[in-house]
Order: C-alpha cells, then sequence, then structure tokens
C-alpha cells in the first residue's frame, strides 16, 4: 500500500499529515506507530487525518493521534499545520476554515485563520478548570486559592507539586518552575503523564516566568514524550498564569522548537475564548509503501 504524505512542523512540533478527504484512509494503531517512527518510518510526533466534516456548518474534520497510535482530542500545533495543509492541497481558499476536531469536553468545533504573514490563529475556545471534566480526581486533596485558581497538591514519589488542572480540550497539569532548562522534566513528565488521579493520562507542563508577559515552557506530552512544542500545553499554561494573578495577556511562551503567542482575557471574563497564533511550515512530502515498515 503506497501512502502519500505531508511532513508538517509548528514550532518544532512535527507531524504527518494525510488526506482523508478525497480518499478514505482507515489506519491501525500499529501503521500508525509505524508512520511516526523515526528510525523506520517518517518520524512524527503526532499523525493528523484531514477528513470530510459529519456535521453542518464546517468546513473539514481532523483526527490526531499521538506516536504511540493512540488517538486523542485537541493539538493546537496540529491545528495550524492542518489549515495550511487543506489551503496548499486546493481544498479551500479561505482565510477562516472552521474545522471539526475530535474535542472531549467542548462543543467540537474551532475555527483557524490564516494571516498575511503566514502565521495561523487558533481559536482554542474556554479554558475548562473544572477538575472532573479534565478529567481529574480531586477527592481528598486540600486545594490551595491562588488568585481565581486552585492549586492542588500532586504527590510524585514522595514530593509534592502544586499544579493547576486545566482543559484545552485535552488534559493538562501545569507547575510553575525556577529554571525550566534544569528542571527533570524527562524524570518528572512521565510520572505525572501517568499518575492515578488522572484517569485518562495527562499533558505535564513546566513553565518558568521571565516576566508577566513572558515565560519558558517545556511540556512532556501524554503519549508522544517531551516534545519541541506544544500548542495546547502553551495554552494551558498561560491560562493558568493568568487565573494564578502572575501573567498579563498577551503572552509569549519561548519552546524549543519557537515562539508562540497566546491572549487570553480571562483575569476579566473567565468564559473568554483563547487565541493561540504561531508558525506553520510544510518539510516535505512524500510516499512511502505502508506494508513494509508493519
Amino acid at each position: 500500500m503506497k501512502l502519500k504524505f505531508t511532513k508538517m512542523q509548528g514550532a518544532g512540533n512535527d507531524f504527518v499529515v494525510l488526506d482523508g478527504y478525497t480518499q478514505a484512509l482507515d489506519l491501525s494503531a500499529a501503521q500508525v506507530r509505524a508512520l511516526a517512527d523515526r528510525h523506520f518510518g517518517v518520524g512524527a510526533d503526532q499523525l493528523l487525518l484531514v477528513e470530510k466534516p459529519t456535521v453542518a456548518g464546517v468546513d473539514f474534520k481532523y483526527r490526531i493521534f499521538n506516536c504511540d497510535g493512540g488517538e486523542v482530542e485537541h493539538c493546537g500545533n496540529g491545528a495550524r499545520c492542518f489549515v495550511k495543509f487543506v489551503r496548499d492541497r486546493g481544498l479551500t481558499q479561505a482565510s477562516t476554515v472552521r474545522v471539526q476536531v475530535q474535542v472531549q469536553v467542548q462543543n467540537g468545533i474551532i475555527a483557524l485563520t490564516m494571516q498575511d504573514d503566514g502565521e495561523v490563529v487558533v481559536d482554542m475556545s474556554t479554558p475548562i478548570f473544572d477538575p472532573h471534566h479534565v478529567p481529574f480526581d480531586a477527592q481528598g486533596l486540600d486545594g490551595r486559592a491562588q488568585a481565581a485558581d486552585t492549586l492542588y497538591p500532586l504527590d510524585v514519589q514522595g514530593r509534592t507539586r502544586w499544579i493547576s488542572v486545566v482543559s484545552i480540550g485535552n488534559p493538562h497539569a501545569v507547575q510553575i518552575v525556577d529554571d525550566v532548562e534544569a528542571y527533570p522534566v524527562l524524570t518528572e513528565g512521565p510520572l505525572i503523564e501517568s499518575h492515578a488521579r488522572f484517569p485518562k493520562r495527562v499533558n505535564a507542563g513546566f513553565m518558568q516566568i521571565v516576566d508577566r508577559h513572558s515565560v519558558k515552557l517545556r511540556v512532556y506530552e501524554r503519549g508522544a514524550g517531551e516534545t519541541l512544542a506544544c500548542g495546547t500545553g502553551a495554552c494551558a499554561a498561560v491560562a493558568a498564569g493568568i487565573r494564578r494573578g502572575v501573567l498579563d495577556s498577551p503572552v509569549r511562551v519561548d519552546t524549543h522548537g519557537g515562539t508562540l503567542t497566546i491572549r487570553w482575557d480571562g483575569a476579566r471574563d473567565a468564559s473568554a475564548a483563547l487565541f493561540m497564533a504561531g508558525p506553520a511550515a510544510t518539510v516535505f512530502e512524500g510516499e512511502i509503501e505502508l506494508d513494509r515498515i508493519v
């Protein structure tokens, strides 16, 4: 089976993008893992599958699969690459595209806008902080208030980490650290990702405050490990920082792969939509014999 693909990246978060809009594609978890493998396949943090929508009033649907083969709810950097893909392929000429995505707790529709400078702005909808909907098991925990946020103590191998829990359509645990480069993200990240308090696992974010409009961020992503950038992780970190009263919108988020800009008027209106802006680029296109790598 020969499969055409496009390799894309947004701030270093890289993707294999497949056209399931003009053809029917149904990949197994093993095939996803094979395509994402950096030694034997194309190599990617996630695979994005573009499809026709199944609800009225939207332009496209896209599905997101982590490199471990599991399907997930949302991907901010992937959303930006998605809109560039459908425009470059001539599937739409609109500057604003409404996309159906599989989102865990929100309405399932996001809007993406391609700007003249090539950056893409994504309406990420409203962050959700209700532990039940993240989901996060807060039963028996003595949370403490910080401004409008509630911090929860998380036992990580006998050490207490105070985290904000937030959903950006997918679950995030955000903690503030003094020096993100020196922090043991690769050790602590997987412990938080698979913590029993998160029944669907979680993306673990580690944020260093530079000033009220700037942070440094590393994210250990659920099912993918640490990536060069995580769009929803950047949104979750900024939303948590604004709720805690330590950040003001807009916020520049510096990751290992590039810079994202997050805007959220949550300090004034908790129901406000959150917007993310950042780059999206095509790396190369190709064709692969799928049967040979599985």
